[in-house]
């Protein structure tokens, strides 16, 4: 099989990069380890910056995002007890964000590539990129037992934090910088109205918490945990009687509890892969750089790579100007560090270090204090969560 670019992995950022190419007549196909029932049975977050929400509309596939997801122009951050207000709208001149699940965003792009009789192959085993610095990139892998051979112009990495792709580069041609946080995010997901139509980012001595939502039917809450335990030492009881306990006393009356759908714990990790190319294979979203869930950048870091991946290929293919091929990593790690700092600073804003001393704290606090009097850091706060421009 010949193709122009090859993708590996079937999640949102290789099938959005495949949508947008084939729009433009460019040829792709897609290799994804799992079935298509898995990946779309991965539970992410789904805060989308104005940005992302307006690629998936180049791409045809903004419709049901636009009719079903949740506009937010604000969120809230508590602390002692006290909720104040992030007005994202008023503070950036008009930008929000769209809460749209991750899930929801997969089937729609699936539902495109399938319409426009896309290649996508799944169950795609022992994907493996070969002469990747060569004219004559290769992929193989196995399917149904049989091997296989995708011949192409470039190939894309963007098969995850534990994929095959950066993998692949010399240890010697590639630098990793990663930062292991000593704690986790207890999630829950439940069918009950959310508590607050906007999310609330709470911080207490206890630890981090955050109220938020999928719809206005199915709510997603989540506390800080140490990585020491695990799923099974909490009970629904355990988890919304902790969850009270961090939030101020009038949401905490309010909330409504239910059984749990879904639940699991994610470690915190900040990790960035430099370059972000290897010869004619280019890597992309978590396959080259993973931050906290605190900042809503990891899924939008990787639509910014797309982005910058979609120009270059068009300008290559159709103008014959390889300028974006040859800066994609300069011009993507510039945005994805920019991604990683805001990350970084409001995990390390909201959450109970271990080893923090009474200073550090005492820091925390009037970082916290400092930021709701100044109209400046609002705005800067507030430009980052709607998303810095491409």
């Amino acid at each position: 099989m010949k193709t122009q670019v090859g993708i590996i992995g079937g999640g949102p950022s290789g099938l959005l990069l495949s949508q947008l190419l084939h729009m433009q007549g460019i040829d792709t196909v897609v290799l994804e380890k799992r079935s298509r029932e898995y990946v779309l049975g991965r539970i992410r977050a789904g805060v989308l910056e104005h940005g992302f929400a307006n690629l998936m509309r180049e791409a045809n596939c903004g419709v049901r995002m636009d009719a079903e997801g949740e506009i937010h122009d604000g969120f809230d951050i508590a602390y002692d007890g006290v909720r104040n207000h992030v007005d994202l709208k008023g503070l950036t001149g008009g930008n929000s964000v769209i809460v749209y699940g991750q899930t929801e965003l997969t089937r729609d792009l699936y539902e495109a590539r399938e319409k426009m009789g896309g290649a996508v192959i799944h169950h795609a085993e022992n994907v493996q990129p070969h002469d990747m610095t060569s004219d004559s990139p290769y992929l193989t892998y196995t399917k149904d037992g049989e091997a296989q051979r995708i011949d192409c112009d470039y190939i894309i990495g963007a098969d995850g934090f534990h994929g095959v792709s950066r993998k692949s580069i010399p240890k010697d041609k590639i630098r990793e910088f990663e930062r292991v946080y000593p704690f986790g995010w207890l999630g829950v997901l439940l069918n009950t109205k959310p508590v607050s139509p906007e999310l609330i980012y709470a911080k207490h001595e206890r630890g981090f918490a955050l109220c938020s939502l999928r719809s206005q039917t199915l709510s997603r809450y989540y506390i800080q945990v140490p990585l020491s335990g695990s799923v099974e030492d909490w009970s629904d009881d355990d988890f919304w009687g902790e969850l009270k306990r961090r939030l101020p006393a009038d949401v905490s009356a309010q909330l409504e509890t239910g059984p749990s759908i879904e639940k699991s714990i994610a470690p915190l990790r900040s990790f960035v892969a430099e370059p972000m190319r290897h010869g004619n294979m280019f890597l992309a979203g978590d396959a080259a750089h993973i931050v906290p869930p605190t900042g809503a950048r990891g899924l939008n870091s990787a639509a910014s790579d797309i982005y910058y991946l979609y120009h270059a290929m068009l300008d290559h293919y159709k103008k014959g100007d390889d300028t974006g091929l040859e800066n994609y990593s300069q011009k993507a790690l510039a945005r994805v560090w920019k991604g990683q700092r805001f990350s970084w600073w409001m995990t390390t804003l909201l959450h109970q270090f271990p080893e923090n001393s009474d200073f550090d704290n005492k820091l925390q606090q009037i970082d916290l204090e400092y930021l709701f009097s100044s109209e400046s850091a609002m705005k800067s706060l507030a430009e980052n969560y709607v998303g810095l421009p491409f």
